[in-house]
């Protein structure tokens, strides 16, 4: 498997975790159950699952009014992707496998 298509992959899932969390923290906030802890979201953002995250907020309604979320995920976001911007830009040679 080479490198790219891994870092495919696991963009794809750690982002569809992201949005699944958000909605099943959502069923359970209406049922009034255990939910899942806000740094959840958080660490699952910071490893790159910010935007189903973020879809997942917006998608399912949930936790739009806590301003960290709000304008907490999107900061994220756009650190991360100035983040690969400059490593895109940058003069050294990522060999792809």
């Amino acid at each position: 498997m080479s490198v790219l298509l891994f870092v495919i992959i696991y963009l794809i899932l750690i982002n569809l975790a992201g949005f699944i969390f958000m909605g099943i923290d959502k069923w359970k906030a209406k049922k009034h159950s255990f939910r899942i802890p806000e740094s959840t979201f958080f660490v699952l953002s910071l490893a790159f699952g910010t935007l189903g995250t973020i879809l997942g907020m917006f998608g399912f309604r949930h936790k739009t009014r806590h301003w960290y979320f709000l304008y907490g995920l999107p900061f994220i976001l756009i650190i991360q992707l100035i983040l690969i911007y400059l490593i895109y830009q940058s003069p050294i040679q990522f060999a792809i496998l």
